[in-house]
């Protein structure tokens, strides 16, 4: 395939979203960061990009490049939409009054409210986990985590949260991928969860000291609709609590793999954050999604047509050795991850991002401090999606300090 001025894009039939690359994406990947800044996805029918910085220039580019058609490869242009627009797939100026209720919720003040909530329960969960000393680092500790602290942030009844958070999760996600198989199976699982959660992201049904009652806040200013105040805290959720759970998860497997990096944060716990992003770097709960061109365009001399879906990898991107070296297959906590994409750019990063962190950096400054040794007890298993990464299962046997 030839794109502008001679340009020759690689045709791949590889599927990234199969089993085999979906449970190990990383051979893949390089194969297609190596075939050049762009290839093509003949089963999808998308050009494809896997390196840092075409993905951070499309990212970057919210004009050109634009969510309102979908960010998964459906094309809202020719298909109708599965449910009405949100923050994450939309655009100014739908999308602008949505973001400034969002931002305005997460603000600095409000999530330096969190953290002693936050420190609280993180000691109670580190002491029970201690006392097991054998447990399972993603039902015991990475989804218990997220859904009690961070449902309680945002003000939601407890009853009926872990039940129908994740599934509905998963579901929500599956669109940003392939209408295969397995986006059928998450939407069949998920389906049963939609009116419990939107009837609990309804004004009447939070506390009224919490994040979704900020947000109908902005309702009442006139800022945003009542219907859109009800599809933000949802949003909401997904943003401190979904990529979260995943991110724990993923954290915890790179330390309990490599035991050298647990042990330098078992030194020196304030390495949390440090460990906490570059484990976001080398395993992104978002390993991809898709934009939609506004125009006829070219990147790096190849010709994308107007209206064209394109794929972007920040899975692939994120391990990119021109951006962070040619051991960006290490997992190492003493790397400046800054700036890898596994929380978008732009105006559609994540605006979530702040509470993520503040979860994960509190979970895991608690563990750091308190553990001395993990290690695995079993196989992981995986945890099988179009778009997100992480674990269904991690056994570990962690020792005190």
């Amino acid at each position: 395939m030839t794109g502008t001025a001679g340009h020759v894009v690689t045709s791949v039939l590889d599927d990234p979203y199969d089993d085999a690359n979906l449970t190990d994406p990383y051979p893949l990947f390089a194969r297609l960061r190596d075939a050049g800044p762009t290839v093509w996805l003949e089963k999808y029918g998308v050009h494809a990009f896997t390196r840092f910085e075409e993905c951070r220039r499309i990212l970057a580019d919210h004009e050109t490049f634009i969510s309102g058609a979908g960010v998964g490869p459906r094309n809202y242009h020719r298909q109708p939409p599965w449910r009405p627009a949100g923050i994450l797939d939309s655009d100014p100026p739908l999308h602008t009054p949505l973001r400034t209720a969002m931002a305005g919720v997460i603000s600095p003040r409000n999530v330096r409210a969190l953290r002693a909530a936050f420190q609280e329960f993180a000691v109670r969960l580190v002491d029970r986990i201690l006392d097991e000393r054998e447990f399972d680092a993603i039902t015991d500790m990475a989804e218990l985590f997220p859904i009690e602290v961070f449902g309680n942030a945002v003000g939601i009844p407890r009853e009926g949260r872990a039940e129908n958070l994740l599934p509905h999760g998963a579901m929500n996600f599956s669109a940003f991928g392939p209408e295969d198989a397995r986006y059928d199976a998450y939407f069949a699982a998920g389906e049963g969860t939609v009116e419990w959660v939107m009837n609990n992201c309804a004004r009447e049904n939070l506390s009224p000291d919490g994040l979704g009652a900020k947000i109908w806040e902005y309702a009442d200013q006139g800022v945003i609709s009542p219907d859109e105040a009800t599809r933000l805290v949802r949003a909401l959720l997904s943003a401190g609590l979904d990529t979260t759970v995943l991110s724990i998860g993923n954290t915890m497997k790179c330390l309990v793999t490599n035991p050298s990096e647990w042990a330098a944060l078992h030194a020196n716990p304030s390495l949390a954050r440090f460990a906490i992003d570059e484990a976001l770097r080398f395993e992104s709960p978002f390993q991809s999604f898709f934009r939609t061109t506004a125009r006829e365009t070219t990147v790096d001399g190849v010709r994308l047509e107007e209206d064209a879906k394109v794929a972007l990898f920040m899975g692939a991107a994120n391990r990119d050795p021109r951006r962070f070296g040619e051991d960006a297959d290490a997992y190492r906590i003493e790397r400046d991850a800054s700036g890898h994409l596994a929380f978008g750019i732009g105006i559609h990063q994540c605006v979530g991002q702040p509470i993520s962190r503040l979860e994960m950096d509190v979970l895991f400054s608690e563990l750091a401090r308190r553990v001395r040794t993990v290690e695995l007890t079993g196989e992981p298993v995986p945890f099988l999606h179009n778009t997100l990464r992480g674990w269904k299962s991690l056994p570990v046997r962690i020792t005190p300090a």
